[in-house]
């Protein structure tokens, strides 16, 4: 449905050949892109594994393929089998999901399966219900309540003989073996107390994936209760059903009251649970990770709610006493990389922007009395001006460090290795691009998803070696797209407004008789913090939007502005306490570089289309230049004041000590002002950034009389998966660039302008 601006039935029907037909100027090709063959079905070069999880004893990696089967890659040979055949699992694979649960799963790597201790059974958890799976009998048992959801969150002991599970906000815990009660760790009946589950705001801001622990003598449990009471509710509403249904989300804005927390410890027998007296204040700290030193002492790590202040406390469960033994701060905030990796019983590492770049970091203690004095500095593992990450894996054995870093080329991402002490620092990966990895606990071996930006991915089982390219084989490959003219884009490097600063992107540009003419551009950035996107990664369906979007005449631009991350503290934190300025400023001298560059493109003839933060980004483009004829927003914050808490206040602050930042820099303040067409995209089931938003904003356009479009997809989430939600969003959006862009004059007669 439109709102406001009705488009007549010849854009429609454009728009639909735009989709389905070849265009002249590319009549020579055999085959040339459409929309519905890049997101109306499966991916064009193959899904690589997903999921991938190593077995504890690391003899085996294994990962559920397209067709449903368990495969696994034996490190004894290197070579790939069928561990699990479909037909035993299908109907765990194919329980039905809620939308919502569906994206969840993808957008926080909620896995399928874990493995027993003893890496002799594979616990599946896809719908609620619990199967223990035998690898060598080859059958499967049901763990808790037969018909009902046996819980989230399922975890083996460390001894394998029982399992522990998240049900109606409360900690359960089963025996393995058949016949054994479940015993209830926690009986709250109040639903806004969460004990060892996951919120929403940490699921999402604090990219916590669990909320409890097991004693390593799988004993006790240490568990987060998570109190929701004053935290304020959002309605999502599902206007599909003959009668609306209402989901009330806990979602604390930003000055809200956040989550309350604590940490307890309990008897894996069932008790009273002891709680951890970690100073806090009172819903405003956060407690992003927590877990075990030893049998009897917890580490729990504290960040104040201005993320400028984070605290290592130990805590002994057998005496309750409790010691600060790490205080750090940062001027403005944190990064946002919570974890403490624990090697043995008296170190342990994390990482840090201590010298303006993200690298690791060593902490020893005395492990006899933890408590007895504050942790020691041992050094920095690595450096440079380069960042780091993520810390992968740690061979205890070998004293080796495995960690991802962008040193060299801060396009690529590669896989690195240094020794506890800080030397024998050594590249693994050994071919450019970008490298995903996932390791064994033991022994250093890992399976490798590797690509470049024009190079599909390759899965690769390595032996951590790092002898050279020979330490990785293959055991899948992308397919090839057939068909196609496939063109590379151009890799830029580039200069921020501040004269001094390098900016690297890409620039998409058509060939042959498009590229002769004049040619119009597309600002396609992400823009904000925390994320960092010119890399030398295979795109995939976005890349061949590109390329679509070339085969139409348009050039598409993606540069990484300062405000984003990779780059280190200072490129990222140039945009404190302002969304917008610095971010557009660099856009817009990128935009001048590429004119100046390439006299081909036009200009005059400019659009701008993002998502998320992107979303919002494009709405102030256009709010604060007059340079671009048409945008396309999807799911856009409109007032920073409607998003969550940790993020928004991370960057911004607290709305009462910044009322300006926040008034300037959210769009629903200057939507009177934007310039060219815009289209807005956004999901009824959004809840990470809430349909109010363009609801809000929309109502700004029409208060000063601005036509503007508008799509919603009923029930989506925030990322609007699934091919025919896909499909229609990117139509919609090529026909916006179409008649706006391309041909501007027919998008004035279409405004009756």
């Amino acid at each position: 449905m439109r709102f406001f601006h009705v488009v007549s039935l010849l854009a429609v029907a454009s728009t639909a050949l735009l989709a389905t037909l070849p265009i002249a100027a590319q009549s020579s090709q055999t085959h040339p892109w459409t929309i519905k063959e890049i997101f109306g079905g499966e991916s064009l070069t193959g899904d690589a594994p997903g999921d991938i999880s190593w077995s504890p004893d690391g003899k085996r990696a294994t990962y559920i393929a397209d067709s449903g089967d368990v495969m696994q890659i034996d490190t004894a040979d290197g070579k790939l089998t069928t561990l699990v055949q479909a037909q035993k699992i299908a109907r765990l694979l194919n329980a039905p999901l809620r939308e919502k649960d569906r994206d969840h799963r993808n957008r926080y790597n909620q896995p399928d399966y874990i493995w027993s201790p003893d890496s002799t059974h594979m616990l599946f958890n896809t719908d609620g219900e619990l199967w223990n799976y035998d690898l060598a009998s080859g059958q499967g048992a049901t763990i808790g309540n037969t018909g009902m959801q046996s819980g989230d969150d399922p975890k083996f002991s460390p001894d394998g003989a029982r399992v522990s599970y998240v049900r109606d906000h409360n900690l359960y815990v089963q025996p393995v073996k058949a016949g054994g009660a479940a015993v209830a760790l926690t009986a709250t009946k109040e639903p806004t107390l969460l004990n060892g589950e996951i919120d929403w705001v940490y699921l999402e801001e604090l990219d916590t994936r669990s909320n409890y622990f097991w004693s390593p003598d799988s004993k006790q449990i240490a568990y987060l209760q998570v109190d929701e009471a004053k935290v304020p509710e959002y309605p999502l509403t599902d206007w599909i059903p003959v009668h609306a249904t209402v989901d009330e989300q806990r979602y604390p804005q930003p000055g809200d009251p956040n989550p309350g927390v604590r940490v307890g410890v309990v008897s894996a027998e069932g008790g009273a649970t002891q709680w951890l007296k970690i100073p806090l204040s009172t819903g405003n700290d956060y407690i992003p990770r927590f877990g075990w030193v030893s049998s009897h002492v917890v580490w729990v790590e504290v960040l104040t709610r201005d993320q400028k202040h984070r605290d290592l406390y130990f805590a002994d469960t057998r005496t309750g006493a409790v010691k600060r033994v790490l205080a750090e701060t940062e001027p403005k905030y944190f990064t946002i990389a919570y974890d403490f990796i624990f090697v043995g019983d008296h170190q342990f590492l994390n990482t840090g922007w201590q010298d303006g770049y993200t690298h690791i970091y060593r902490y020893t203690f005395d492990a006899a009395h933890p408590l007895g004095e504050e942790v020691k500095p041992a050094g920095e593992l690595e450096h440079g001006e380069y960042e780091v990450s993520e810390i992968k894996a740690v061979d205890e054995a070998k004293g080796t460090v495995y960690y991802l870093s962008n040193e060299g080329n801060p396009r690529d991402q590669q896989v690195w290795a240094v020794q506890l002490d800080g030397t024998g620092k050594r590249r693994v990966t050994q071919t450019d691009g970008f490298h995903d990895p996932e390791f064994a606990q033991k022994g250093g071996a890992f399976i490798d998803t590797s690509s470049t930006l024009i190079t599909p991915p390759v899965v690769s089982y390595c032996t951590g070696s790092g002898t050279g390219a020979g330490a990785c084989t293959p055991f899948w490959r992308s397919h090839a797209v057939a068909g196609h003219t496939v063109v590379p884009p151009v890799n830029l490097e580039l200069t921020a407004a501040d004269g001094k600063t390098k900016l690297f992107g890409t620039l998409q540009l058509p060939v042959g008789e498009r590229a002769a003419a004049s040619v119009p551009l597309i600002v396609n950035p992400y823009g904000g913090p925390g994320v960092g996107t010119a890399k030398n990664k295979y795109g995939n369906r976005g890349w061949y939007f590109d390329q679509l979007l070339a085969e139409h005449g348009f050039a598409v631009l993606h540069v990484d502005n300062r405000g984003m991350a990779g780059r280190g503290r200072d490129f990222e934190q140039a945009a404190y306490h302002s969304f917008g300025p610095a971010e557009l400023a660099d856009q817009l001298a990128s935009v001048d570089q590429v004119l100046a560059k390439y006299p081909q493109i036009d200009g005059h003839r400019m659009g701008w289309w993002g998502w998320s933060w992107g979303g919002s980004f494009t709405l102030y483009a256009l709010s604060h230049s007059d340079r671009f004829l048409a945008g396309g927003s999807g799911a856009p914050v409109t007032d920073w004041r409607l998003y969550d808490s940790i993020y928004t206040e991370r960057y911004m602050g607290l709305p009462s000590e910044d009322a300006k930042a926040y008034h300037d820099d959210s769009d629903v303040n200057s939507a009177d002002r934007i310039h060219g067409h815009i289209v807005i995209f956004h999901g009824t089931g959004d809840d990470n950034v809430h349909l109010g938003n363009t609801v809000q904003y929309i109502q700004k356009l029409i208060d000063a009389g601005i036509p503007y479009d508008y799509n919603i997809f009923p029930r989506k989430t925030h990322s609007v998966a699934g091919p025919e939600a896909q499909t229609e969003l990117h139509i919609r959006l090529l026909q916006q660039f179409e008649q706006y862009v391309m041909h501007p004059e027919l998008g004035k007669d279409e405004q009756g302008q």
